[in-house]
């Protein structure tokens, strides 16, 4: 079985009856492999925890790869809502949840800290940019925990708004 497979089947436990589940006889009876292929891939709980943790920075930088806006900020409301538009958020609670450690948690916070100062500098309106950047935030944390609170409609007006905020006075 894939390593990925195995963190789809931890995060779909995380999902589905919360951290106190996550154990990992239990992340391998989800899988539908033996304790022993998923210590093949994880050796501890803080390993797969950590790992998770880890795919939730890679997806959301390649999310902010393949948009194709002039600014960082554009860029970072693109893919905050193709996030929200992929399901991808509930993802980020459950597993962000699920770590009480700080140290698991570390990368995240390296990479927040990067999402939020990068290029900022370089921005049209710097103070702009960073409370849109800051307004993301708020829609991950919400659409984390109701997901269906944004229709389509509201998602693209959020976006126009967005990206008409990030621009710098006339």
């Amino acid at each position: 079985m894939r390593r990925d497979e195995l963190l789809d089947a931890a995060e779909d436990l995380l999902c589905d009856q919360g951290s106190t589940s996550l154990t990992l006889s239990a992340v391998a009876d989800r899988a539908g492999v033996s304790k022993g292929g998923l210590l093949y891939h994880f050796g501890t709980k803080e390993a797969l925890i950590k790992a998770m943790v880890e795919r939730l920075i890679d997806d959301f930088d390649n999310l902010m790869a393949a948009q194709h806006d002039d600014t960082y900020t554009e860029r970072y409301i693109g893919a905050t809502l193709a996030a929200l538009r992929s399901g991808r958020l509930r993802r980020w609670a459950v597993v962000t949840g699920a770590s009480g450690n700080l140290y698991l948690l570390a990368p995240l916070r390296e990479a927040m800290t990067r999402w939020h100062r990068e290029e900022l500098d370089e921005e049209p309106d710097r103070l702009a940019s960073q409370i849109v950047r800051l307004a993301c935030e708020g829609l991950w944390d919400v659409a984390s925990h109701d997901p269906e609170l944004n229709t389509e409609s509201d998602l693209q007006a959020l976006d126009a708004r967005l990206r008409a905020l990030a621009k710098p006075p006339a």
